[in-house]
């Protein structure tokens, strides 16, 4: 099993991602892994010594180019060839690597995704998940959560699907509910999109479709898999990031719930929807994300959770 990782992307790189590979590698001793670390060799060799007990576990690929944070996402993936993303990209898609995972550029990330590994056939639009905690210890799904931010309800019908099938296989949910994200419970409430997606989704086989939620509802056992739009959905998750910040950082309470609000403990999110599983981390990721996320592409591997959306799309 490879998983490319790029070494070169975050706030904090290459020190926090190697150290992130460090405690994978030390924590999963007998994980099939074999990482492939792209980036500058110059800047990683100050922290190979970390990673002498497991030598045969990695490979360090030269990347002698970095796409900035601040750079406009085609134009880079285009000017720069060599960058530790347009490397990682071409490894996936020539089945050198099984999965990407990056923190740096998002959007050099998404276009890469769309272009390079591409959307699978039937999808109309992919989409990213995020988990939300919830108060009895587990985790809620939901998406869209930033890179469709106008939809139509066929988009929204996907999403339904595509969460379920990653709460299944990847959260361990045995039947995830479905929940359309509303300002009201009952049915034809709500603005026009939503109220077009409800009826889709009642009718929709091979998801359990519970009906409308609400805000209140988002951080309580009431849906496993929350579908929204993405400009919700973004505005969603940044208040729960605020949640966090708010009580946990500048406050300085102590609590177990907030703690599971820190990004770093699910790591990264994967684009849903696309022909291998690609990951895309914050750019202030320290190691607990790096190693989170190479965890989580390991079990997107694993489960051949692509070829489910294959075959539930009907392309398998």
């Amino acid at each position: 099993m490879k998983i490319a990782l790029d070494i070169m992307g975050g706030d904090y790189a290459p020190a926090e991602a190697m150290k992130g590979v460090q405690q994978f590698f030390e924590q999963m001793p007998d994980s099939p892994v074999h990482m492939l670390l792209i980036g500058n060799p110059e800047a990683a060799a100050q922290y190979l010594h970390m990673l002498e007990p497991y030598q045969s576990r990695y490979t360090l690929i030269p990347a002698s180019q970095v796409i900035g944070m601040n750079e406009h996402p085609t134009k880079a993936l285009k000017e720069k060839p060599e960058s530790s993303i347009s490397i990682g990209f071409g490894l996936l898609k020539n089945g050198m690597a099984e999965a990407f995972i990056s923190a740096g550029n998002t959007g050099a990330m998404m276009v890469g995704a769309m272009y390079s590994v591409k959307a699978i056939e039937g999808v109309l639009r992919p989409t990213i998940a995020t988990p939300i905690p919830r108060l009895d210890g587990r985790f809620n799904c939901i998406l869209d959560v930033g890179i469709n931010a106008d939809c139509k309800p066929e988009h929204l019908a996907q999403f339904a699907q595509l969460g379920s099938l990653y709460a299944h296989h990847i959260l361990g949910v045995e039947k995830p509910r479905i929940g359309l994200l509303n300002l009201g419970e009952e049915e034809g409430k709500g603005n026009l999109l939503a109220q077009a997606t409800y009826p889709i989704l009642k009718e929709l086989k091979g998801i359990n479709f519970i009906g409308n939620v609400e805000g209140r509802d988002v951080f309580y056992d009431k849906a496993d898999v929350i579908v929204c739009e993405g400009f919700v959905g973004n505005v969603v998750i940044k208040m729960a990031e605020s949640v966090y910040d708010i009580f946990k950082v500048q406050k300085g309470i102590k609590d177990e719930f907030l703690d599971r609000f820190d990004f770093e403990v699910y790591g990264g999110t994967p684009i849903l929807g696309i022909n291998s599983p690609v990951i895309i981390g914050h750019g202030i990721s320290h190691a607990l994300a790096f190693r989170n996320k190479i965890e989580l592409a390991s079990k997107l591997i694993s489960s051949n959770l692509i070829g489910t959306f294959k075959d539930s799309f009907g392309q398998g």
